[in-house]
């Protein structure tokens, strides 16, 4: 018998001639194993191979062609590694020639870190249609709009139509339901010739309940730990190695195949590991070494709640070396200062303290006593880790769908108050994240969805969000996330562009992200280059950042009522000049500006937001 290490073998099926292909899955709790074709009837034995592999080669088999393994003659399952599954989770996997697709991006280089500006999207209900394909319509608008980057929700196949995609059983097939394989294909091909980076957000924590069959074939879990999602992905125990193989080639596949940009990786800090080099740092080693050898760019984007820098602190320097993470402290911190919530997490956050260091630090919690967590949490960014690392946000699926209705931020504190946030987002350090529909002000809610098959499950389901939500105190009637009505209500109103208070809310993130864009102060990543401070006792502040087109000063009040503030800028007053103000009514606002130069005391209108320039012709 043949030995081979698990994890060394490429899993899922490679294609090796004109219509001939390789099959090899890793199931060391099986005695034999059957390549199942039923198109045909045909049952293959599979060569067992030391490791607790199989493998074997057949031809006369064309792309689309389905199979299943036969596991000790006892069970029929799809393959943990199949690349599509047209028929749902439980039907048998599908042959896809990737090598096939008819790529025309190979000029296309992914923006700079400093120029990232992310634009989620949940594929499902972006659109009327809730397609791949549907998704190229719209390419157009975030190129103007000025994304560089838009990112996916999971697309890797769930059980049924409606899912948000954390319940993902089969990690490298693209969802039937979204256009499959080919369908994802084109979207990325489209997004690179419209000048867009494509991030792929992965789940490497856990897997859906429903269809998830890899138990079947080895130690995939462990119950050595828990998540809130079950038992947690097997990364350090008996038979981990081939687990890790798994996951990292999953990676690589995207990245590879299907010429994604980037990885967002969800919920990091369910990933245990007490190995001697934690999965994710692995992960990180292998796409570097990746990219090395095949000449292209990639990131990664961890989430986690941690507030752990060494998550995106360089290898060279003891970190894990990710390219960014998801900031939370930011998004709780402007979201409960400016909502007054303090149920749950947003606890903890709420001052105008909070949103000064976010945007001066990254982090709030950082050493930091957290009433909800109940412990110390988080440690020191330091300021000499770029601000791009961090990627802030006012929405995402979870802020909003995560909540019992599913209220945007413009539902919950007007658009006066969504406007300064925008200001807040956009010319703060840090990598500003948009969630769908969130330029126009969109209204309808996003809400959590399923359409599991399994009628107990969608039980389940329904009774642990509302378990859930009993942490926040959210009273009335949850939507149930398995109605055909909760997902349809989710989708963004395209036809509210044409809407005057709408476009008028576009009008001022374009000029925003224009601003932004144009100006290398506005983008400058270090720290050291930006000041932020508290405007006397009312709800103002100011943020000033230098760079080579000079330096900018953002003032903001976001308060119900006009704030009379003294500045005490770092620059002469007189040498800077207005650049943009919400209250233009171009933007929505009621016409009345701030001076065209500032004074050392002035009064910020309610819901204010005003930006002045100084230019100097030396960068600092």
């Amino acid at each position: 018998m043949q030995r081979i290490l698990p994890g060394s073998l490429p899993v899922g099926p490679q294609k090796t001639g004109p219509a001939s292909w390789r099959f090899t899955v890793w199931a060391p709790r099986c005695r034999h194993l059957d390549l199942i074709l039923p198109e045909t009837g045909t049952a293959v034995p599979m060569e067992r191979l030391a490791g607790g592999c199989f493998t074997v080669e057949r031809a006369g088999l064309a792309a689309g062609a389905r199979y299943l393994f036969s596991l000790d003659g006892r069970l029929r399952r799809p393959d943990p590694a199949s690349r599509h599954q047209p028929d749902d989770v439980h039907g048998p996997s599908a042959l896809v020639d990737v090598a096939a697709f008819a790529w025309t991006d190979a000029g296309f280089v992914p923006p700079p870190p400093n120029r990232r500006v992310y634009y989620e999207i949940h594929v499902g209900t972006f659109t009327p249609e809730g397609t791949f394909a549907a998704v190229i319509a719209r390419l157009p608008h975030l190129r103007e709009l000025g994304v560089t980057c838009l990112e996916l929700m999971p697309v890797s196949q769930f059980p049924g139509g409606r899912n948000w995609g954390y319940d993902g059983v089969a990690p490298f097939a693209p969802c039937q339901a979204y256009g499959g394989p080919a369908g994802l294909a084109r979207l990325v091909d489209a997004c690179h010739a419209h000048g867009l980076a494509v991030v792929l957000d992965v789940v490497y924590n856990h897997l859906g309940p429903e269809g998830n069959y890899l138990r079947d074939f080895g130690p995939y879990f462990t119950d050595r730990y828990r998540t809130p999602w079950g038992e947690a992905v097997n990364y350090d125990g008996p038979g981990s190695a081939a687990v890790r193989a798994f996951f990292l080639q999953n990676a690589l596949y995207w990245l590879r195949d299907y010429h994604i940009d980037g990885l967002r990786l969800d919920a990091v800090h369910a990933i245990y590991d007490q190995g001697p080099v934690h999965f994710v740092a692995e992960l990180a080693e292998t796409v570097a070494a990746w990219q090395a050898e095949a000449g292209r760019r990639a990131f990664l984007v961890a989430e986690t709640h941690l507030n752990d820098p060494a998550i995106i602190t360089d290898t060279s320097c003891g970190g894990m070396g990710l390219d960014g993470l998801w900031n939370d402290d930011f998004h709780h911190a402007v979201h409960a200062w400016l909502t007054g919530e303090k149920r749950g997490y947003y606890a903890d956050y709420g001052g105008r303290d909070d949103v000064v260091a976010a945007l001066a630090d990254g982090f709030v919690y950082a050493g930091r006593f957290s009433a909800f967590f109940g412990h110390v949490r988080g440690r020191s960014a330091g300021r000499h880790l770029p601000a791009d690392r961090f990627v802030n946000c006012l929405q995402n699926h979870d802020q909003i769908g995560n909540r019992a209705r599913g209220e945007r931020l413009v539902t919950l504190v007007g658009t006066d108050a969504a406007r300064l946030a925008a200001a807040l987002l956009i010319l703060s350090p840090g990598s500003p994240l948009l969630f769908m529909g969130e330029e126009w002000g969109e209204t309808n809610p996003f809400c959590y969805c399923i359409s599991h098959l399994d009628a107990d499950l969608v039980e389940a389901v329904r009774r642990g969000r509302r378990r859930e939500f009993a942490r926040f105190r959210w009273r009335g009637a949850v939507p149930d996330p398995f109605d055909v009505a909760t997902f349809a209500a989710s989708r963004p109103d395209w036809g509210r562009l044409a809407a005057p208070d709408n476009a008028a809310m576009l009008a001022w993130y374009r000029a925003l992200l224009a601003l932004r864009a144009a100006s290398p102060a506005l983008r400058e990543t270090r720290r050291q280059l930006t000041r932020v401070w508290p405007l006397g006792d009312a709800k103002a502040l100011a943020r000033e950042s230098r760079g080579a087109d000079g330096r900018f000063l953002c003032l903001v009040n976001a308060a119900a009522r006009p704030a009379r503030v003294g500045l005490g800028a770092s620059a002469p007053l007189r040498e800077y000049a207005r650049v943009l103000d919400g209250g233009e009514a171009r933007f929505g606002g009621a016409g009345r500006l701030m001076p065209e130069r500032p004074a050392a005391t002035l009064t910020l209108p309610a819901f204010g937001a005003v930006v002045y320039q100084r230019q100097e012709d030396a960068a600092p």
